[in-house]
């Protein structure tokens, strides 16, 4: 079962599962609107894209979900092979986002993660716009995209100053999915890519691991990972559990044994929406 924080719970849910999903409420293809390219963030001259999906009708509030690639950091794009497909989430009545975020290779970290609570900050602050229930926004992320939604789970604003707009928005979720994510920075063989400048590099990525950031205050977390991933050894996801389950945060575990270094696959989403499904049968 997803979401209890036990360890026996968190063992292994198999590829072919089967969930029944407590859908918001569904569009059809002709309902949905897709715009790309829409502006929620600028920093020193720097827009930030997103592309986003909503069904142009519809009774009531409906969630929303914002999707953060992978890619090290250093590459990637909102709409890249293995995104989130927003007309797809759109269809079955969220209200959908993905994402750029500006690279460490031209802007060092931490603003990967500060634009992308700028995204969370912008749906806060649109919600009236798009009839979005502010209480009900998910992040799901894959590889550094991953990380970066962990970490909005359990660091959530931090230290970092807010940047690119929207200030005096609110930056929290209500959970989050992170597939073949790293929690651990200071023993990732790429964690040396998140370097900020002027401050001590192991510190730094001690900060930025979700692992050693869990609190009381640590939303939902849905950890998906593959024994096979050749990037971020699934060691990392299993002591992220483990961490979870000592502080007994509500979690879950999708833990597969051959699918590689994921991104949002069929399958991923449909764990996914589950995960979404059973955090909103506690409402």
């Amino acid at each position: 079962m997803l979401g209890v924080p036990d360890r026996q719970s968190t063992t292994r849910v198999l590829a072919a599962l089967s969930v029944l999903l407590l859908a918001p409420q569904a569009g059809t293809a002709q309902d949905v609107m897709v715009e790309e390219g829409v502006v929620y963030a600028s920093h020193q001259g720097s827009a930030l894209l997103a592309d986003i999906g909503y069904a142009a009708a519809g009774d009531g509030l409906r969630p929303a979900i914002i999707y953060v690639h992978g890619g090290r950091w250093r590459a990637g794009s909102r709409n890249g092979n293995g995104a989130l497909d927003v007309r797809e989430w759109a269809s079955l009545g969220y209200f959908a986002m993905t994402i750029d975020y500006r690279l460490v290779e031209a802007s060092p970290a931490p603003v990967p993660y500060q634009d992308t609570l700028a995204a969370v900050r912008w749906v806060h602050a649109h919600a009236s716009d798009y009839g979005i229930d502010s209480d009900r926004i998910y992040l799901i992320g894959n590889s550094a995209g991953g990380h970066l939604v962990a970490l909005a789970a359990t660091l959530g604003d931090g230290p970092y100053p807010r940047t690119g707009g929207w200030e005096d928005a609110r930056s929290d979720v209500r959970a989050v999915i992170s597939v073949a994510g790293p929690y651990d920075l200071n023993t990732l063989s790429w964690g040396n890519l998140w370097t900020p400048v002027g401050e001590d590099p192991a510190a730094a990525r001690r900060l930025a691991s979700p692992m050693h950031q869990i609190s009381a205050d640590t939303r939902p977390i849905l950890v998906v990972h593959s024994d096979d991933d050749q990037s971020v050894p699934v060691q990392q996801a299993i002591d992220m559990v483990d961490a979870l389950a000592e502080a007994g945060i509500r979690h879950g575990f999708v833990h597969w044994e051959d699918r590689g270094h994921m991104a949002i696959t069929d399958e991923v989403a449909d764990a996914a929406r589950a995960f979404i499904a059973e955090v909103e049968g506690d409402r």
